[in-house]
């Protein structure tokens, strides 16, 4: 009998997950396999068990937000494991797996792992860090972390954009900034910023096409967003409008699909790895390692992948 092991955060998304497991179990031991679960007791549990025992299972599953899909996957990578992964999301957000396709509802979800085909993914090399789907800096990654947990649970992407405005406001004379050089496809830029993301994904912050148009998970290219800071607060409503219209060619954007990134910051920047608090990091090379994980996806509803062949 095939092994899967299956790592699930226990208080992720209001603890929802407690809701669906034995029925996920079900799922899973009807497919054929021989289910080991685990609770993650604390931050980077999912990372150390995943590195550790993953390459002793035929299938490793997570359930939970972006960062448990992320230690997921950082584990795999760490642990030099290559069999395929599936992902059950219980998170506020989930834009991985909203990038995927995967659907909402957890035994939907267990049943697309069991059913579904393992397709390659994009992940992203942060110097020797991982990200699954965006890296970034800035006013709204500050809001990300620093949103109070039962208020992103209760009102959801919701939570991001009051938060948002709030910080906006307590800020209004628009002096907070980061200067920050970036070298992509030969070209090298210097300028003030007050955001900043580097993507592989369909959704970030719930914001569906906030990384552009046309984007693939595994074509080796990422998708680079930056928002020069405004001078004056009707600058600022011009850049707002251009972000909801997706008006990439704003003279207060700069927008890039790249295989590879450099930057250099001119000050200490904060950075977020899918939505968690990242380190500040003043040199960075980022790079997609392409076609690295192997992740269980159903093709119909899949629309940010190629599909590669992937005997």
């Amino acid at each position: 009998m095939k092994k899967l092991l299956f790592v699930y955060n226990p208080l992720s998304g209001k603890g929802q997950i407690n809701e669906h497991l034995a029925e996920i179990i079900d799922i899973f031991t009807k497919g054929g396999y021989e289910v080991t679960a685990r609770p993650t007791q604390a931050r980077n549990d999912a990372y150390d068990t995943v590195r550790s025992r993953g390459g002793d299972f035929d299938l490793v599953v997570c359930s939970g937000g972006d960062g448990t899909a992320n230690e997921m996957i950082k584990g795999m990578i760490d642990g030099g494991h290559h069999v395929p992964v599936g992902t059950i999301p219980a998170g506020t957000m989930n834009d991985f797996a909203t990038s995927l396709g995967i659907p909402k509802y957890m035994p939907d979800a267990a049943r697309t792992i069991v059913n579904g085909t393992p397709e390659f993914v994009d992940v992203g090399a942060f110097n020797d860090r991982y990200f699954t789907y965006v890296a970034a800096f800035g006013v709204f990654t500050e809001v990300s972390y620093a949103t109070d947990q039962q208020l992103k649970n209760s009102i959801g992407a919701l939570a991001y954009l009051i938060g948002a405005v709030k910080e906006a406001a307590q800020k209004s004379d628009l002096s907070h900034k980061y200067t920050l050089t970036i070298e992509c496809n030969g070209q090298k830029v210097t300028d003030d910023f007050i955001y900043g993301m580097v993507a592989n994904s369909l959704s970030v912050g719930g914001i569906k096409g906030l990384a552009g148009k046309d984007i693939r998970m595994n074509d080796g290219l990422f998708e680079g967003l930056f928002i020069k800071k405004p001078a004056t607060l009707i600058e600022l409503n011009q850049i707002l409008a251009a972000l909801i219209k997706h008006e990439f060619d704003s003279p207060f954007i700069y927008y890039f699909k790249s295989s590879e990134f450099h930057f250099h910051a001119h000050e200490d920047i904060p950075w977020t790895l899918d939505g968690e608090y990242g380190g500040n990091c003043p040199d960075i090379s980022l790079c997609p390692l392409h076609n690295i994980m192997r992740i269980m996806v159903d093709k119909s509803r899949c629309l940010g992948l190629d599909s590669i062949d992937t005997e």
